[in-house]
């Protein structure tokens, strides 16, 4: 019984210790799966990796075939390219010899341009000048303003074809022309001046003409009377017949006219007229005169016969003390309404 039990208690120390080294081994064998089933999920991972790789780059390389074919297609021969260089050089040597065609050709047209802008300048310079010249000589007191309006476009035709003047130059040359005017003035009015007085000379020595002519008249005519007066008184006793009387009279009415003849020939008594010419001068345009005759009318017949083709109206004749001086003051007050 011993024995039994002993070899039970053997059996049953040996059982626990093979249970006990089996469950052993089955933990180690569950832990050796479960690393086993992590290392089937990494390598399946790790293939799935691969996979994705392998297909990346299967695309790459697909790409990449198609980058290289279209490079290829894109690419250029030894041939291609020399001939290419043939044909660069030769537009370039085209090129440069163009371009020194073209230089050449610009220095040739610069070169005439200069030429051009010197006969220009000379060209406008001479027009300039001899318009300049034309136009001062042939002012004269009734044409600034169309005198100073040819040289203005005589400046402008020069500025148009390129010979330049600058604004001080043209205020010059406009100066200059009104200066010309100012002379031209000055001299017309001397030669104005110089013929009024040589036509008041004129006039003057036509006057005392008239006057020594009627000066003698009267005096042969103060003669006869006088020697008809003292026949008559001597034929008669009665100093106071009518014949002796009419006599007298006569002869005091010829001492007057001769005494007032002389004393015109000392003073400026004289008449001033106005007259008109409408034929002439058309309506409304008058001329006042002056003049110391005895005879006024004379005067203004004179005028009519020697400067227009009509004779003259006279609107009024004034006898003054003083004809020089009231036809001044008349010219004065009528100043601005001269025409001429």
């Amino acid at each position: 019984m011993d024995y039994f039990a002993f070899v039970l208690i053997g059996l049953a120390g040996g059982a626990a210790c093979m249970f006990f080294a089996l469950d052993k081994k089955r933990k180690s064998l569950q832990k050796m799966r479960r690393d086993q089933e992590q290392q089937a999920k990494e390598i399946a991972h790790g293939i799935e990796k691969i996979r994705a790789g392998e297909r990346e780059i299967a695309e790459k390389t697909s790409q990449f075939t198609t980058a290289r074919v279209e490079f290829e297609k894109q690419a250029i021969s030894h041939k291609e390219l020399n001939d290419e260089n043939a044909i660069l050089k030769r537009d370039l040597r085209n090129l440069a010899i163009n371009v020194r065609k073209l230089e050449l050709d610009h220095r040739a047209q610069h070169e005439s341009q200069e030429t051009l802008d010197r006969k220009v300048q000379e060209i406008g310079g001479r027009y300039l000048k001899e318009n300049v010249k034309w136009i001062g000589n042939s002012i004269t007191p009734n044409n600034y303003a169309s005198s100073k309006q040819r040289l203005q476009d005589v400046i402008e035709r020069c500025r148009g074809i390129g010979f330049q003047i600058k604004q001080e130059e043209e205020a010059n040359y406009i100066a200059d022309l009104r200066a010309e005017f100012e002379r031209a003035v000055r001299a017309a009015f001397e030669r104005e001046e110089q013929a009024r007085i040589k036509a008041q000379i004129r006039e003057e020595q036509k006057r005392e003409r008239e006057i020594q002519r009627e000066l003698e008249r009267i005096e042969k005519e103060r003669a006869v009377l006088q020697a008809a007066l003292e026949k008559a008184r001597a034929e008669t006793r009665d100093l106071h017949s009518t014949e002796i009387e009419t006599l007298e009279a006569r002869l005091a009415e010829a001492e007057a006219r001769q005494r007032a003849v002389s004393q015109a020939q000392l003073t400026k008594a004289g008449y001033v007229y106005v007259i008109s010419n409408i034929g002439s001068f058309g309506d409304g345009v008058f001329k006042i005169g002056m003049t110391r005759r005895l005879e006024p009318l004379e005067r203004v017949k004179e005028l009519g016969d020697a400067s227009v083709p009509f004779p003259f109206d006279v609107h009024m004749m004034i006898s003054c003390e003083n004809a020089p001086s009231l036809e001044n003051v008349l010219h004065r007050e009528l100043h601005k309404q001269q025409l001429n």
